[in-house]
């Protein structure tokens, strides 16, 4: 199987890449900044990497143009690439939420565009890491969560359509993660708070319970063997979480039919 995944310098890309490089299949991992390789090719020396900016559409149009030009097919994506974001709409910029949605939706938008005429002629696999925050709407996670969901919104339609052509859809939902996800937030604690205004108090508590939950998070290579699995399992689900808390946690919001078991949560995160 040739499986291109996106985002693959850290995190769940690069444990999902070399996992599914050593379960035999052709990996194509793909990253912005290729210079950034060190720790993918050090577990996984022979992995083809390529560039490639979900941001820039030429970028996306000439790796997978390399790929079926080098293997002549293309049997899955593994839609991964993202970048998290704090904030509220109030004392964030306009243009944070439009560099942030770029990113996590139309990102998304263009490499599966790019990818569906190559996955309908293998009746391939699209596979896409959203979030839990793309079920769960939560605190300082506006502009995130809002391209998460439309992540979801747009997977959940297009799965019918593309099972018709033969092409399986799949999300996988992961909770906090150990990875370098959270770094590349890029958020000082001091700085965002003294720039928070009246939400200052709520932020700051926001910001530790985060910090505590993501200390307890699982690793990486755990939720990228939640990705390996709907990349491999003979009929995956459309949604997968990829931890007994994640299942909990959206199954919360799928049975909360007024959405006051949701609100009455997250207020204490930030009370």
């Amino acid at each position: 199987m040739v499986v291109l995944v996106t985002g693959t310098s850290s995190g769940i890309g690069l444990a999902t890449a070399v996992q599914a490089a050593k379960a035999g299949h052709q990996v194509v991992a793909t990253m912005r900044d290729t210079s950034r390789a060190g720790a993918l090719r050090a577990a996984a020396p022979d992995i083809d990497v390529r560039r490639l900016d979900v941001t820039d559409g030429d970028s996306i149009t000439a790796a997978i143009d390399g790929v079926i030009a080098e293997y002549g097919r293309l049997d899955a994506v593994v839609n991964n690439a993202g970048a998290g974001h704090i904030g509220t709409v109030e004392t964030d910029s306009v243009d944070n939420f439009r560099k942030v949605m770029e990113t996590n939706f139309f990102g998304v938008v263009q490499v599966t565009k790019a990818a569906m005429p190559h996955l309908r002629a293998s009746r391939g696999r699209l596979i896409t890491v959203t979030s839990v925050g793309g079920v769960v709407g939560q605190p300082f996670n506006e502009a995130y969560c809002a391209a998460k969901f439309a992540v979801e919104g747009m997977m959940e339609s297009l799965a019918p359509v593309a099972a018709q052509q033969g092409v399986t859809v799949t999300v996988v939902e992961p909770g906090a993660v150990a990875s370098e996800f959270v770094a590349n937030v890029g958020v000082d604690r001091e700085t965002v708070l003294e720039t928070a205004g009246p939400y200052a108090a709520e932020l700051k508590a926001y910001l530790s319970r985060t910090g505590t939950s993501f200390a307890g998070a699982q690793t990486s290579d755990e939720a990228a063997a939640t990705v390996l699995a709907a990349l491999t399992d003979e009929h995956p689900p459309f949604r997968m979480q990829t931890s007994d808390w994640a299942k909990r946690f959206t199954g919360l919001k799928l049975s909360d039919l007024d959405g006051s078991a949701v609100q009455d949560l997250t207020t204490t995160w930030i009370s």
